[in-house]
């Protein structure tokens, strides 16, 4: 391993290796896949597979990806099918895929879905003519990437967005990512799908790994026996922080390494 942890982060991931059951809850854009101009190109590294396999692989322990993807096109990035044991969360945890039990979700009704696309129609023609902006079709909502944009494109594709929102639903969710402006009419957060996961499955402690703001939400709702890890620079309420995905990979590798060793 290329990775050098120090003496506290390792007795960190020895303390969540030895509950007796583990839920390893990852983001996925910037985590395990680095972050793409097209979103839909994002897969996960070679080197992250190979260690979430083994987190799989390990005894009392779940996996599950948790991102701000709409589930079907999560699903096709991650590369995920129906034999897969890692269970999904996506649109921050109003959605969900379950091993076994297939799509489950937190529902709509047909108004929400009458105001989703009538928004994001007024958003596409509203940034049209902004070069390197694109309205991103999400479950319950929108997103507005500007990953491709200037910076002057991507604060009026964004001043646009908001005013569209403003306007006709001043009562959706706003988050911010990399390079993404996302609005929903769901409410849910990756705290809550964190919380969701713990309940379903029974977990007796969690690490969650993200790199963005919209993980903070998750990190900052972890409690004394979990473990959060942030990826990358930036605020961060996670015991731990790794450089890049290399270096995420290398810290789940040990982590199964020694789940195995105390729970085989």
């Amino acid at each position: 391993m290329s990775l050098d942890l120090a003496d506290d982060v390792r007795d960190a991931i020895a303390g969540v290796a030895a509950s007796d059951l583990l839920l390893v809850a990852l983001d996925f854009d910037g985590t395990l896949s680095p972050l793409e101009d097209e979103p839909m190109d994002a897969r996960m590294l070679p080197a992250a597979r190979d260690a979430v396999n083994a987190v799989v692989a390990a005894p009392d322990t779940v996996v599950a990806f948790v991102s701000g993807r709409s589930l079907v096109d999560l699903r096709v990035i991650a590369e995920h099918d129906d034999a897969s044991r890692v269970l999904l969360a996506g649109s921050h945890g109003a959605e969900f895929w379950i091993p076994g039990e297939g799509l489950q979700s937190h529902g709509e009704d047909e108004a929400d879905v009458a105001l989703r696309d009538a928004m994001r129609s007024h958003a596409e023609a509203a940034t049209a003519k902004l070069d390197g902006v694109w309205i991103e079709p999400k479950t319950f909502g929108f997103g507005v990437h500007t990953r491709r944009a200037t910076a002057e494109a991507a604060a009026e594709a964004n001043r646009l967005a908001d005013d569209i929102v403003a306007a006709e639903a001043p009562h959706w969710r706003r988050r911010t990512g990399h390079n993404i402006v996302e609005f929903a009419f769901r409410h849910e957060g990756k705290d809550s799908a964190i919380a969701e996961l713990r309940e379903r499955v029974g977990a007796t402690a969690v690490l969650f790994a993200g790199d963005d703001v919209t993980d903070e939400d998750a990190l900052a709702s972890l409690g004394a026996h979990d473990l959060g890890v942030r990826v990358g620079d930036g605020p961060t309420t996670a015991a731990v922080r790794v450089p890049d995905i290399a270096a995420l990979a290398d810290l789940l590798t040990l982590l199964a390494a020694e789940r195995t060793r105390v729970r085989g």
